[in-house]
C-alpha cells in the first residue's frame, strides 16, 4: 500500500515553498480560508477536520488526506471517529473510497502515534 502520512507532507514542502513564492498573494488568501473554515465555531474544528478528512478521500488527494488526517489527530479525533468518517466516504463516493479510505486510516495512524505530538 501507498503510504501517506508525515513523508507526503515532507514531498510536498520544497515544491509547495517555490510555488508560494511565485504566487504569495493566492496562497496568503488560501491560508486565510484555510484558518477561518477550520477556526472553532458551531462546528468544532475536531469535526470540520473529520469532514475535510472525508472530502480528501472521496477528491482522492494524498496531500490533503496527509493534512487533513493530521488535523484530525490533533484536534484530538480518535481511531473510530475516523473510521466512521471514512464510512461516509465509501457512502458517497463508492468504490474509489474503499482504496483511499485505507490510506486514511494509515495517515492518520501515523499522525496519531506518541511521537509524532
Amino acid at each position: 500500500m501507498s503510504h501517506i502520512g508525515p513523508e507526503t507532507l515532507a514531498e510536498l514542502r520544497e515544491p509547495s515553498r517555490e510555488l508560494r513564492r511565485l504566487i504569495p498573494d493566492v496562497y496568503r488568501a488560501f491560508a486565510d480560508t484555510h484558518q477561518a473554515a477550520l477556526t472553532d465555531g458551531v462546528l468544532d474544528t475536531k469535526t470540520k477536520e473529520l469532514m475535510a478528512l472525508a472530502i480528501s478521500v472521496s477528491k482522492r488527494c494524498d496531500g490533503c488526506i496527509a493534512s487533513h488526517a493530521r488535523g484530525a489527530a490533533k484536534a484530538g479525533a480518535t481511531r473510530e471517529e475516523v473510521a466512521e468518517t471514512i464510512g461516509v466516504s465509501m457512502l458517497m463516493d463508492g468504490g474509489p473510497a474503499t482504496i483511499y479510505g485505507p490510506r486514511a486510516l494509515e495517515a492518520f495512524d501515523s499522525f496519531a502515534a506518541p511521537s509524532n505530538d
